[in-house]
């Protein structure tokens, strides 16, 4: 057996084993619950009573893996109440979270089921935050959000208001000027051939926030089976750097002002998925599998579909 190269003391080094976050993490769904040693969990309030989960097979290869997450939101809110929302959220746990602003490579795959909601209201898939600390005032929008409005993908990330502008050189995200939160949100990513006054409230521009096209489209809600797999580091002094590649292809690079900081914030950034939306009539659903977490892009992405440029 290989020892251990001695140290300056002449005493074997003991190995180190690296903390909790930067371990890769994976589950598949495959169980009759979310996989001991994957991270994740179903979390208990209020919010998420409306909301139902359950493991079924996958198809054994492929996209869909070998195990699926079915998640849906039900009919819960008071008509017309703006404070309320649905949801059917998977967290992960805290014993996993990264420190904030920790590069991190993320993936899974989801499918959305017919009908898929084309109204124009708050519809979320996925979402990225940093930790709120008890008794803060306020919140705070998701730094990077996968959405969804009148039938139609898009990412999004937000930051602190930043100077904008009508119009701007090339790269510049178009961005949602949201003063009552002291927030503006930039539209990264969204479904080629979707119609502009979709996205008509993006009408400033912010040069603080730039995107990169590589070439690949962000596929289209009702296409199926999709594999996300995205690099996200927040960095609200500058230095945010988003990848993101859906189904094997290179999407687009996102850097610049991502994510906030400030009082009452927590050291640590977290991940969800699963719908989520304000209240509304009907039943919403959403199929996920093979969720993937770990410091490195190949530890998400077989190498076949990453770019040389993305490997650590």
């Amino acid at each position: 057996m290989r020892r251990a190269p001695p140290t300056p003391t002449g005493l074997p080094a003991t190995p180190t084993r690296a903390p909790a976050w930067a371990q890769p993490l994976a589950d598949d769904f495959d169980g009759p619950d979310f996989a001991p040693g994957g991270g994740l969990y179903y979390k208990l309030n209020a919010e998420q009573a409306a909301g139902t989960r359950r493991f079924a097979p996958g198809t054994g290869t492929g996209t869909a893996g070998r195990g699926t997450l079915h998640l849906a939101v039900h009919p819960r809110c008071a008509p017309g109440d703006p404070t309320c929302s649905e949801r059917a959220e998977v967290w992960e746990r805290p014993a996993v979270l990264a420190p904030y602003g920790t590069p991190m490579w993320y993936g899974f795959a989801l499918a959305l089921d017919a009908p898929i909601p084309d109204d124009d209201h708050r519809y979320l898939l996925a979402q990225w935050k940093r930790q709120i600390l008890p008794g803060a005032a306020g919140d705070i929008s998701p730094f990077l959000a996968l959405r969804l409005r009148r039938g139609r993908l898009y990412l999004t990330v937000e930051t602190a208001l930043l100077p904008t502008v009508d119009t701007a050189s090339a790269g510049a995200a178009p961005v949602q000027v949201r003063r009552h939160d002291h927030q503006m949100r930039a539209l990264v990513a969204a479904e080629p051939g979707t119609p502009a006054a979709t996205f008509a409230d993006y009408a400033r521009h912010s040069e603080d926030i730039r995107v990169i096209p590589r070439g690949a489209p962000l596929p289209a809600a009702g296409s199926g089976w999709i594999d996300f797999a995205l690099r996200v580091q927040p960095g609200p002094d500058g230095d945010g750097h988003i990848e993101v590649l859906a189904n094997g292809a290179w999407v687009a690079t996102v850097r610049g002002h991502i994510g906030h900081a400030g009082p009452g914030l927590g050291p640590m950034q977290y991940f969800k998925f699963g719908p989520y939306r304000a209240g509304h009539p009907g039943t919403w659903r959403v199929r996920y599998a093979r969720f993937r977490r770990g410091p490195r892009a190949l530890d998400v992405l077989p190498a076949a579909h990453c770019p040389p440029q993305l490997r650590d």
